[in-house]
């Protein structure tokens, strides 16, 4: 196998992650993830998949343009217009590289590419060449790989480096897989193929049945050196392998690995919140590593045991991945200038002073509600203004709820449709139902609501409340997102947010056209 003096985090947020039904991002706020990757110190960031849309076109490369620290990758499938536009794309990154694709399991090459084996491996090559003449750092993907015939992969990944390909990536793309199964695959792979050191072997797992973090190390353990994982296990159906736990479990059990990642683990838990504000999926309280509870201890045992030796029940410490770093930031006093500043320490940079300043009377008007205002309270308020900026179909003006026991709750709103304020009210079992029915009152979406989630953004009765709000109409799915100390009208403005997303066009995925 190849020398490798450490694990390279390949980080898929901003494409696979992008795939979860209603985390849609825009250029700027893929542009934010990436500067928080890029503090994270991720070695490659797949920005997107260029061919997609002019959307994500143009998201990589802003991202090719913005970041220096880490190589821009996009993906491509095996064919020529894709491998040219992911070219086009990453074409201002520092260090670019393509990253194209093909089935190789029986089930998809007969049924989505009907295509013989023989022909996957000459139009592989055939790609991997192309891209090669655009770059020089080429991955190729045997996607479902985990449902291919062994004897195959070792034939269609030979073939990819003799082409030129750096990187071979072995994708569990259902997650079929099982750790000791996938790990033997792995090492299968490098005792078969004969110029199996003149390439960096990478995973890429997803979670289906709960093992795409175990899968990814049972490869590491057995020689691959690249992991493709999300923030939070973000991603479609019940997600990717999080990167979080990749890289705790990696630093933490040196003795079983003898590598380590280059990630700065103080940035997770920021990077963390920042994916869950903008994408508007929760992370759950007993999440490993970034949720609530991780480092909580209800036991009176284990409070005992942790007072006395911090190690007797935990085997890291909450400040190393970015717990309790983040004391008070900025209070009512604070100007303007120590706004924008901490601000650009979290990689929040407005793209014009309007946006900055209707951020910082936002924050003023914060402060005089909360004595405190954390990190998380900025990035809340950086993702409203710039909600608030792109403007919609539908926005809310003021709105007064009454809820009185023994009286039936009633929410009455002002919003504007096109620019037009309309008042309506409506009645509902709750102050939020009274608020929704309000709302649909007017503009009678035909939608479903699939998730109503209620966070505190950060701890104390005085904390700004995040809502989420999940639409579904005709299949497509979005999620809305909004923030305040007042829930009732965080709720309005998640499922405001919610309405203009799903008012807007629909991106089609090239992955759900024909090849």
């Amino acid at each position: 196998m190849p020398a490798q003096d450490h694990l390279v985090i390949f980080d898929t947020t901003l494409r696979d992650g992008e795939q979860s039904p209603g985390a849609t991002m825009n250029k700027t706020e893929k542009l934010r993830i990436a500067k928080a990757l890029e503090k994270l110190k991720v070695d490659v960031i797949e920005a997107g998949f260029a061919i997609a849309s002019q959307g994500d076109f143009d998201a990589v490369k802003a991202i090719a343009e913005s970041i220096k620290d880490s190589t821009i990758c996009s993906l491509a499938r095996a064919l020529d217009k894709d491998i040219d536009r992911a070219a086009e794309a990453i074409q201002p990154a520092l260090r670019g590289r393509i990253h194209t694709f093909i089935a190789t399991s029986p089930i998809h090459m007969k049924h989505k590419l009907q295509m013989q084996p023989d022909d996957v491996v000459e139009q592989a090559v055939r790609a991997v060449k192309r891209a090669r003449s655009h770059v020089d750092d080429v991955e190729f993907s045997c996607e479902d790989a985990g449902r291919s015939e062994l004897d195959f992969l070792c034939r269609i990944i030979e073939a990819a480096i003799d082409a030129g390909a750096r990187t071979i990536n072995i994708p569990d793309t259902v997650g079929y897989a099982i750790p000791e199964q996938f790990g033997e695959t792995i090492r299968q792979l490098f005792n078969r193929i004969p110029n199996a050191d003149k390439a960096i072997f990478s995973v890429h797992c997803h979670n289906d049945l709960g093992l795409a973090v175990a899968n990814s190390l049972a490869a590491v353990s057995q020689g691959a050196r690249q992991v493709e994982c999300t923030i939070n296990g973000l991603g479609e159906r019940a997600g990717n392998a999080a990167l979080e736990e990749i890289v705790m479990a990696v630093h933490t059990r040196q003795d079983l690995f003898n590598i380590d990642t280059r990630i700065d683990t103080q940035h997770i838990v920021p990077a963390s919140r920042l994916v869950s504000t903008i994408t508007g999926f929760p992370v759950q309280p007993n999440k490993a590593i970034v949720g609530a509870n991780a480092f909580a201890h209800e036991s009176g045992i284990h409070q005992d045991g942790v007072l006395k030796h911090r190690e007797t029940y935990e085997i890291m410490r909450a400040q190393d991945v970015g717990w309790h770093t983040n004391s008070l930031v900025l209070g009512k006093h604070s100007g303007r200038n120590a706004f924008r500043t901490r601000l650009l320490e979290l990689g929040i940079q407005f793209e014009t002073e309007t946006e900055l300043n209707e951020a910082f009377t936002r924050f003023k008007a914060l402060a005089d509600l909360k004595h405190e205002i954390f990190d998380e309270d900025l990035q809340a308020i950086a993702s409203d203004t710039r909600q608030k900026e792109d403007i919609g179909r539908y926005g809310l003006v003021c709105m007064q709820v009454c809820s009185e026991t023994g009286v039936v709750p009633k929410a009455n709103l002002t919003l504007t449709v096109d620019g037009k304020e309309h008042k309506v009210d409506a009645e509902g079992s709750g102050p939020v139902d009274a608020t929704f029915k309000a709302i649909e009152s007017l503009v009678d979406s035909g939608c479903n609501l699939q998730l109503y989630s209620v966070n505190n953004i950060t701890s104390g009765t005085d904390a700004q409340g995040e809502v989420t709000v999940r639409l579904e109409r005709g299949g497509r799915i979005v999620n809305g997102v909004g923030a305040d100390t007042d829930i009732i009208i965080a709720s309005a403005k998640a499922y405001i947010e919610a309405l203009n997303l799903i008012s807007r066009g629909v991106r089609q995925h090239p992955q759900v056209a024909d090849v």
